[in-house]
């Protein structure tokens, strides 16, 4: 049995506009659903791309999630997608047409529907999800129901995964089905860094596996008949075998991790051939327990003729062209240089080497990147440790993505005074990439860290610059953020005062002092220059490090009669928070305005939208700041003297 690349074509009439829900899909004949799986894959390839991206081994999902909808009766039995882009085409069979509308604003988030059980923002968690739904299952007596959780392959790279592993491993009488997808590229890649896909000891079938059919079910249930195969290197069996009990445990052949912690476990299985996930998905819903299914797809499916181009699994979506370089490729070919004039460099990625601008180092210095999968806990002890034996790792993430390595952060870096940079990308509003992928979170949580600093560079010229400081600092952590997106040109400045740059200075007095932090400083310095028409005297400072609050700002903030702080993070306990502490403890009495993003989960939309809903404008600053230099001559109050 072998993974068919393309499948047959669909048919004149497509079988696709006829379903109305996943209770019509259970009535197609099984001789059909090759042809449905086909017009599946040139919709879905038509209309999500340029949307959503993350689509090319998701393609691979049309036969399981087709065997999912038939096996199993949604919503009442839960189906929770381990990450949102693997629902496409669930999303498809329960209702939703217009892919187009998946990241406008204002669109009800997903999970809100009847068919979506949660709206999951981060690689790992759905079995976690599923653990809980299962057990409040038991717990309110809803004994007819099921779970199911589809997690990817590389998700199991990451610790929390195994957490809930561990826990399902001790429910045995849990209705609860995990099924893993593994895409495989074609060809097929080098073997895999970690240990755990280098020895197949998870995923390795025992010879001879296949068991009869259960008691009850006819042979013209059981699968095809044709001979077992591979897929990248991946042995596929021919028949899912049944769970060895626990008193069956005496078979001489080999066995899979999953054996042995108890779950039942089938595969691997074509991922392609419908019929067989049936019947596998059909033996692993009878057993009323932990049970795994394991299923192997191609990666680069083809969607038809009409359909954009694949992208990879981990990937950023599709983008219009670019009008210059981006914040991304500046790290990159800085690291690069760094590289090449200190051999103590390291990287570090959490499978992602290539959305963060690891990959061209990754090529001029192999030996010195460590790509540790979805695992960013691991990723930074791990930088700990190397820094604590002589070298001065970078660990590139996404912003929001080093949320998942808080404890790790403070305890395990900072704590030890580690010297180690992260370069957080996608900081700030990230806008489409959706809410859970704004990188607003970062200066906020880390400021209660001791000893870290933190570095927001304005363009690309400050990213080179602060990077290379970055990682002079070997006695405790250091952090450059950065925005995703065109650089844009370099802002120069006019003064440097105690290592502030002075971007605007007003000709006479000077009022307000405008702290703009990072990528803000072209929506700063215009706010700055609608002031000046309202003869309003502003000064412009970048801190540039921003995290410690500079003892020279506080100094120039006591020389004004307003200081007001611009910046792309959440609004509670970011830059302005600490900045107004700063003056406080200093007993500095100028006032603070914090002009920051709303702190909530932002909607989809542009980065501008994102800012814009935020108050992050030049011209709502501007009138912000001169509605607070304006009291108000309120009435008096009633009774008063």
């Amino acid at each position: 049995m072998t993974l068919r690349p393309d499948g047959p074509r669909p048919a004149a009439a497509p079988l696709l506009d006829t379903l109305s829900g996943p209770d019509t899909l259970r009535a197609v004949p099984a001789s059909r659903l090759p042809g449905l799986a086909a017009e599946i894959r040139q919709f879905i390839g038509r209309a999500v791309p340029r949307q959503a991206g993350h689509l090319g081994p998701d393609l691979g999902l049309v036969e399981l999630t087709l065997a999912l909808h038939r096996v199993f009766d949604a919503p009442r039995d839960r189906l929770v997608w381990d990450t949102g882009r693997q629902a496409y085409v669930h999303e498809l069979l329960t209702g939703r047409r217009d892919f187009t509308r998946r990241c406008r604003r204002s669109e009800p988030t997903w999970y809100a529907a009847p068919h979506g059980a949660v709206e999951n923002a981060r690689t790992a968690t759905a079995l976690s999800y599923a653990d809980g739904f299962a057990k409040a299952h038991q717990l309110l007596g809803l004994r007819d129901r099921h779970v199911v959780a589809v997690i990817d392959w590389e998700a199991l790279a990451c610790g929390m995964a195994w957490e809930a592993l561990n826990n399902l491993a001790a429910s045995r009488d849990l209705p609860l089905v995990i099924v893993i997808h593994q895409a495989v590229p074609a060809p097929a890649p080098a073997p895999a860094a970690d240990g755990l896909t280098d020895r197949r000891l998870l995923l390795r079938p025992a010879p001879g596996r296949a068991a009869p059919d259960p008691p009850g079910q006819s042979p013209a249930d059981a699968l095809p008949g044709a001979a077992a195969g591979t897929a990248g290197g991946i042995t596929l069996v021919q028949a899912p075998p049944e769970r060895a009990r626990a008193g069956e445990r005496h078979r001489p052949t080999p066995r899979s991790l999953f054996d042995d912690l108890g779950f039942g476990y089938f595969g691997p299985l074509d991922g392609q051939d419908a019929v067989a996930l049936e019947v596998a998905l059909r033996r692993a819903k009878a057993l009323g327990a932990p049970a795994v299914v394991h299923c192997v797809t191609r990666g680069d499916l083809d969607p038809g003729p009409t359909a954009a181009p694949l992208g990879p699994a981990r990937a950023p979506r599709p983008v219009e062209p670019a009008s210059g370089p981006s914040w991304t490729s500046v790290f990159s070919e800085e690291m690069v240089r760094l590289g090449g004039e200190r051999e103590d460099i390291v990287g570090i990625t959490a499978a992602m080497s290539r959305p963060v601008g690891l990959e061209a180092f990754a090529k001029a210095y192999p030996e010195r990147v460590f790509d540790v999968g979805i695992a960013e806990q691991h990723a930074v002890t791990s930088a700990a440790g190397l820094a604590l034996g002589g070298v001065h790792p970078v660990v590139a993430v996404y912003a929001t993505f080093l949320n998942r390595a808080f404890d790790q952060v403070l305890m395990d870096v900072a704590l030890h005074g580690c010297g180690v940079t992260f370069a957080l990308d996608r900081a700030g509003a990230t806008g489409n990439d959706g809410p859970s992928h704004n990188g607003m979170w970062d200066m906020s949580i880390l400021q209660v860290v001791p000893g870290l600093r933190v570095a927001a560079p304005r363009d690309g010229a400050r990213l080179r610059a602060l990077l290379r400081e970055a990682v002079e600092v070997e006695d405790a952590p250091t952090v450059v953020r950065y925005p995703k997106g065109v650089v844009g040109v370099d802002i120069e400045s006019v003064a440097s005062v105690g290592g502030l740059d002075v971007l605007v200075r007003p000709r006479g007095v000077s009022r307000v002092l405008l702290v703009s932090v990072g990528a803000m400083a072209r929506v700063s310095l215009e706010a700055a220059a609608l002031l000046a028409e309202r003869r309003v005297g502003v000064t412009v400072v970048d801190p540039r490090w921003v995290k410690p609050v500079s003892s020279a700002l506080v100094g120039l903030a006591a020389e004004h009669e307003l200081v007001a702080t611009v910046e792309d993070n959440g609004r509670v306990g970011g830059v302005g928070s600490a900045i107004t502490q700063a003056l406080r403890d200093a007993r500095v009495a100028t006032p603070v305005r914090e002009f920051g993003l709303l702190q909530c989960f932002c909607e989809h939309g542009s980065r501008d939208e994102v800012l814009a809903e935020a108050g992050l404008t030049a011209p709502c600053i501007a009138e912000t700041v001169e509605d607070v230099l304006t009291p108000v001559d309120w009435p008096p109050l009633r009774g008063a003297s």
